[in-house]
């Protein structure tokens, strides 16, 4: 290692104790890797492809303006996040951000509510990639089959994590490289090869026989987008284990929602244009219109390449999601927030890895997937909070970065957004508090409940739970860690907490 690397670790070290904390994670995921981990965790593949029949359903071609838009008001929260983690570099990301900007009971809250979300969305994704992988290897996809697949992937991401820092960090710009030609390589595919559908058709909404205003049904349609555009918070996750973490990780931050937000559009756009048949996919007639475009314009062979790719796309998404997971619960415990700390807060010697959070980080989604065999309809309602549940989270970071900046909190970490620091954590808050109440609203009245109020029931029984164990347990009165000290430019200096 140079006398450079050397200093900047020494640097980094300074810093983190100057918050509090000696870390003995291995430093060693370059701002591209960082990077990576965020964009393989957000997946605009696995978005795009997971959500396009409900999406494309509710809102017809004009749907593909969803993605733009969300990811502009997703970049607003961005920058918030860049100017905290700049300050504060710590493992864990959410849970240490809130700590610090508010306090305790906030960030508990904050940290038990994204957990859950992470927890749901592991489970999701392994679920989701069932269906492809059980195509790809030629398998009849029932239930059992279909279970089995997602048991195996989640085992699978398990063993990687394990392995370490940098086999996570190799996997993660693997997917990341494989995923983006795929993006670009299906996109312009299709649109030079398979496009069926003018270009007009982007804002032509008079044949999408929508009653009465189209808003009701753009907003609708919005719900893929914001499925795709979250999973830059994940380079800040490992903050610990990147160099220069207060300069690099805001670049990657931003770079993983520039580069997976056009990766996204050219994707959906390809995909939008080369329906061969809107009304079939809007009434519902063309179930899965993702295969039907991808057969119809490549042949068997070509969807079975995309679907290989696809299926990378998934494993390393849930690589990085149970990455982010598994610091988490470590951030908590090193805390002493959470039951069983005193085994969670630990790394594995050699690999530096928190390998008992990493086994925690797999085992709930594993008992979440398992349990769709028998809940199926309950199952639903429980995946409908995965996204809803990482913005309310998100939006708790956005208030405790406002209630900060009320207190007298100036960011002076190495990226800041100087005047700009106010107006751009408003609007990151009304655009957040918009796209809660937009993936909450119900939509279907002659539909069973679990279907109109399943998100805001699972979102309300989450912080009923994490309220009940705050109440009972007190398990923010415990440890010796900094909380609510943004506010003095400085952070607290004092004994540091060993990991």
């Amino acid at each position: 290692m140079s006398d450079a690397n050397n200093a900047q670790i020494e640097r980094d070290a300074a810093q983190l104790r100057s918050l509090g904390y000696v870390s003995h994670f291995d430093r060693s995921i370059s701002i591209w890797e960082n990077f990576a981990l965020g964009f393989t965790y957000l997946s605009p593949v696995v978005g795009v492809y997971t959500i396009f029949a409900t999406t494309f359903k509710a809102g017809g071609p004009p749907m593909w303006w969803t993605y733009l838009f969300v990811g502009l008001g997703q970049l607003l929260v961005c920058l918030v996040f860049g100017e905290i983690v700049s300050q504060f570099p710590i493992s864990g990301g959410i849970y240490p951000w809130a700590r610090r900007l508010f306090g305790k009971r906030w960030a508990w809250m904050a940290g038990w509510l994204y957990g859950w979300a992470l927890f749901v969305t592991l489970a999701a994704i392994a679920t989701g990639a069932a269906p492809f992988i059980a195509q790809l290897i030629a398998i009849k996809g029932t239930p059992a089959h279909l279970t089995a697949i997602a048991l195996v992937l989640i085992a699978i991401t398990t063993l990687l994590n394990l392995s370490g820092t940098r086999l996570l960090a190799r996997v993660a710009m693997f997917g990341f490289i494989c995923e983006l030609i795929g993006a670009i390589a299906v996109g312009s595919y299709l649109l030079i090869f398979a496009r069926h559908q003018p270009f007009s058709s982007l804002i032509d909404t008079a044949n999408l026989h929508v009653h009465g205003s189209y808003l009701p049904a753009f907003l609708a349609s919005a719900l893929g987008a914001m499925f795709c555009y979250y999973g830059f918070e994940a380079c800040g996750d490992v903050a610990e284990e990147t160099p220069d973490a207060g300069r690099t990780i805001p670049k990657s931050m931003r770079l993983t929602i520039y580069v997976g937000g056009v990766a996204a559009l050219w994707v959906c756009l390809g995909l939008v244009l080369a329906v061969p048949d809107v009304g079939a996919v809007m009434s519902g007639q063309d179930k899965d219109p993702v295969v039907t475009i991808l057969n119809t314009a490549m042949g068997e062979t070509g969807l079975r390449i995309v679907i290989a790719i696809v299926t990378v796309s998934f494993i390393s998404a849930l690589i990085s999601l149970q990455a982010a997971a598994s610091r988490l619960l470590f951030a908590y415990a090193r805390d002493e927030m959470i039951v069983g700390s005193k085994y969670l807060r630990h790394l594995s010697p050699g690999r530096h890895i928190p390998a008992k959070a990493l086994l925690v980080a797999g085992a709930v989604p594993a008992l979440i997937a398992i349990s769709a065999q028998w809940l199926e309809n309950a199952i639903a309602t429980i995946i409908s909070f995965a996204s809803v549940g990482i913005y309310i989270a998100f939006q708790m970071i956005v208030v405790a970065a406002l209630v900060a900046r009320a207190r007298g909190w100036r960011p002076t970490g190495s990226f800041t957004l100087g005047a700009l620091g106010w107006p751009v954590n408003i609007a990151a808050l009304a655009y957040g508090l918009g796209a809660i109440v937009n993936m909450s609203w119900p939509r279907s009245p002659d539909s069973p409940w679990f279907a109109n109020y399943g998100v805001i029931v699972t979102s309300l029984g989450v912080i009923a739970l994490g309220i009940l164990y705050m109440m009972l347990w007190r398990p923010y009165d415990r440890g010796r860690a900094p909380s609510g000290d943004a506010h003095r430019q400085q952070a607290a200096l004092g004994e540091p907490i060993i990991d």
